[in-house]
This record gives structure tokens, sequence and C-alpha cells, in this order.
């Protein structure tokens, strides 16, 4: 039954998403956390992927979270000469992780997740109502 699929691939929607947004969390809790020791790097930002693959099961085309991979931008530099880890020059090199960006990132992966529960649940109710009709 094709309602069946959809909220079979509305699902795997939702697991990516969901996942995504582990990452971009991730991302945001160490936006502002500098090397722990002199010479270090410090966090590397992190891109979530997603992968396409054919379900055999279902016939149709699902989504997953493929691998989550480094961004290679250049890192922040925050001048603070007290910190310990400061270079000669005063400067701390800190994540290449820019706030505004991960949380719209994070928006669109909300919408996503929700686009894909409005999917499930509208597929439910049709269910439901093919159910009803067919009892009487």
């Amino acid at each position: 039954m094709d309602l069946l699929k959809s909220i079979a691939v509305a699902a795997s929607g939702l697991r990516s998403q969901s996942g995504r947004m582990r990452v971009i969390a991730e991302n945001l809790a160490n936006a502002d956390s500098g090397p722990d020791r002199a010479g270090a790097e410090p966090y590397r930002r992190k891109i979530p992927t997603f992968q396409r693959h054919v379900d055999r099961e279902l016939e149709a085309q699902v989504v997953s979270l493929g691998r989550v991979q480094r961004d290679q931008s250049a890192f922040r530099a925050k001048y603070d000469p007290g910190n310990p880890v400061a270079d000669a020059a005063g400067n701390v090199r800190m994540p290449n992780v820019n706030s505004l960006v991960e949380a719209t990132d994070m928006r669109e992966a909300q919408r996503s997740y929700e686009a894909n529960l409005n999917v499930i649940s509208s597929s439910r109710r049709m269910l439901q109502r093919t159910i009803d009709i067919l009892r009487v």
C-alpha cells in the first residue's frame, strides 16, 4: 500500500533530520570552546551529509544520515593575550563554527523534521479513515 510506503519514507527523513540536529547541536555547544593546550587544534565544525538509497522491501527511495565530515575552513582568531594557549601575537585559535549559520541550519532541519512528521500524521489519518469506511 502506498500510504505505508510514504510513512516509511517520511520516517527515514525523521531519523536523518534528527541526526542532523544532533550534529548541529554539537557544533553550537562547542562554538566558543578553545583548544585545551598550546599548539592543539580547537573544535572543528562538523557537516552532516545525507545518503539516498533504495529500500528493496518497500521498493522506495529513502534517505539516511551519511558520513559526518569536518569543515576544513580556517579557524577564527580571538585576541586574548592572557590565555595560556595564546600564540606570540596574543591570538587564540577558536572553532570555525558560526553560531548564526548553525542556528539557520537548525531551523531548516527542524522544518524538514516537521514536514516529515506531517506526512506521517496525514498518512495515518488517511489509513484510519479508510479502515473506518471499510467497517461500515
